[in-house]
């Protein structure tokens, strides 16, 4: 076997080697327009500087590499490809520590190279090689980039807490105490008197971030040892309710399980309403939660958000479950706690 430099007489095997590569093995993504004619320029621009290599044996061509400079001290290994009858006997190795000799010598002293990302194989041959990743180019197609930037844009968070109590101040120390130990900054909270043996409970920081508002839902279970029921609407398609009990989630009821992506089959079966334990904490008809509480794999196949929350609202026994903070500010008999 022999490496030498490849000549333009070498150019249509070239062609050919790299044909072979992208026909059998790789195929040209959808989004590449003019693959090969952009591939034959490189080549040839490899060729006549001098920094192209060719591998034969007995007169048959057993793979190549290209590189060209695209600076003044940087050098890009553009092709490297090795027929599979030769691979595993280090000819990949010797062609590319031979491109980069010749870059060196146009006074290369740095080198790129590109990979799939679906090829561990040839990644792996590469950072051995001392190649370490320097950025990821992403793509997309224009249909996709729509729907999830355009037709999912996040609407509108909001939620409320209800402890099952008629101790309005214990509830109202309670608040005070746990919402400035939450991440991020809240600007006001809201106690709503007990309304059906529930006292409800409103925060600025917990509309905008649902996940701040389960936490001092659970923080005030525990710390009350009371059953509380969290009811909200995540990025205006989403209806979530968590109950807990002394702290503890007893069931949680997720209307889109998967609309941030992709979960495990038993994930999202745990989020479907449990009608018998919200039943026993709240005393709602276990019926009319089956009926109240429906999962879909879209937003679309749904009721409007809001719409479906009010009804479950009504359903569990909760008055004032479909405001957030901005509505509650003005329920009668409410303690508003301003933060600065």
């Amino acid at each position: 076997m022999t490496l030498r430099p490849a000549t333009e007489a070498d150019l249509e095997t070239l062609y050919a080697l790299w044909d072979e590569w992208v026909e059998q093995e790789v195929g040209v993504p959808a989004w590449v327009e003019n693959a090969q004619e952009g591939t034959r320029a490189g080549i040839d621009e490899a060729v006549r500087s001098g920094a192209a290599v060719i591998a034969e044996d007995g007169g048959e061509a057993l793979g190549f590499a290209c590189g060209v400079m695209t600076g003044s001290r940087m050098g890009d290994l553009v092709e490297l490809y090795v027929r599979p009858p030769a691979r595993r006997r280090g000819l990949a190795r010797e062609l590319v520590a031979a491109v980069v000799a010749a870059l060196r010598e146009r006074g290369a002293q740095f080198v790129t190279g590109g990979v799939a990302p679906d090829n561990p194989a040839a990644r792996a041959f590469y950072e051995r090689a001392g190649f370490r990743p320097s950025e990821i180019r992403l793509v997309a197609d224009v249909e996709t980039l729509e729907r999830e930037l355009v037709a999912r844009q996040p609407g509108r968070s909001f939620g409320s807490i209800h402890v099952q109590s008629d101790d309005l101040p214990a509830v109202e120390r309670a608040v005070r105490q746990f919402v400035p130990r939450l991440p991020g900054r809240s600007r006001g909270s809201v106690v709503a008197p007990p309304r059906h043996r529930w006292v409800g409970v409103y925060d600025e920081l917990c509309d905008r971030d649902p996940e701040q508002l389960r936490r001092l839902g659970r923080e005030l279970s525990d710390r009350l040892g009371a059953v509380v029921l969290v009811l909200g609407v995540e990025d205006g398609a989403v209806v979530r309710f968590v109950l807990y009990e002394r702290g503890r989630v007893m069931d949680e009821y997720v209307s889109v399980p998967e609309h941030r992506g992709p979960l495990p089959p038993g994930i999202v079966v745990s989020l479907a309403a449990n009608p018998t334990v919200v039943a026993r904490l709240t005393g709602a008809d276990p019926a009319a939660v089956r009926a109240a509480a429906p999962q879909a794999a879209s937003a679309g196949e749904l009721p409007p958000a809001e719409e479906l929350l009010a009804s479950l609202a009504d359903v569990l026994g909760v008055e004032g479950g479909e405001h957030g903070y901005a509505e509650a500010r003005g329920l009668t008999g409410a303690i508003a706690i301003e933060r600065e």
